[in-house]
């Protein structure tokens, strides 16, 4: 799911206030629109499907607590998802996953001194039909994905899978919109690394049409 219809965004101020004043039925309806989103925040950190699961129950927990702190009704989606996203990363960190992987920002990463070189340069942006037909390219992206270190992971789920803009996913994560451009070419160059191999030899096809397409909604059709 992707951001939520212009309707129901401007709706979100009123459900919010209705639910301050004491209307508590009314926040499932606010925040069912973000559920997908909030699942793949937290899977995007822990790889483990019961983990976000328990993560995302949390997270709803607390906006709903705190809910009152909101001071920019209009900013809900953003607020919301950095509290999903905090839950997650102090998940991470109880489960001492942080003695193996960094959550925190390596100064040296973003500064242009790392750079991350792809060796394979086949075009996987072309569609071959058995592999979209079998439900291949699918498997074959969130395998892709969760081979990708954490900060690369969150920001192409963000971006490529939610399509949030790039400010809302630099409020979401907290770093900066150079930062976030910066890992989404990383993540993306990443992600073609990981899944050239499966589409080196492309077929001509009616699936030509997908070339320059992101993958992730190719595969959704």
């Amino acid at each position: 799911m992707n951001d939520p219809a212009p309707m129901e965004k401007s709706r979100e101020p009123f459900l919010i206030h209705r639910i301050r004043n004491g209307e508590r039925s009314h926040f499932h309806e606010l925040i069912r629109p973000y559920e997908r989103r909030a699942f793949l925040i937290a899977y995007s950190v822990l790889r483990n499907q019961d983990d976000a699961e328990d993560v995302v129950q949390q997270a709803m927990l607390k906006i709903f607590l705190h809910l009152e702190q909101l001071a920019e009704t209009d900013k809900f989606a953003q607020w919301a998802m950095r509290i999903v996203e905090n839950e997650a990363r102090m998940c991470k960190r109880k489960r001492r996953q942080h003695l193996y992987q960094s959550v925190d920002e390596d100064p040296a990463e973003d500064d242009g001194t790392k750079q991350f070189r792809p060796r394979q340069f086949a075009d996987w942006r072309d569609l071959p039909n058995e592999i979209l037909e079998q439900g291949e390219i699918r498997a074959a992206i969130m395998e892709a994905l969760a081979s990708l270190p954490e900060i690369y992971r969150e920001i192409f789920v963000l971006r490529d899978m939610e399509r949030l803009n790039i400010a809302e996913a630099a409020e979401i994560l907290g770093i900066s919109v150079p930062m976030v451009k910066t890992r989404l070419h990383r993540a993306r160059l990443m992600m073609r690394e990981a899944l050239s191999p499966i589409f080196a030899k492309p077929k001509v096809s009616i699936w030509e049409r997908w070339k320059g397409v992101n993958p992730w909604f190719a595969a959704k059709q």
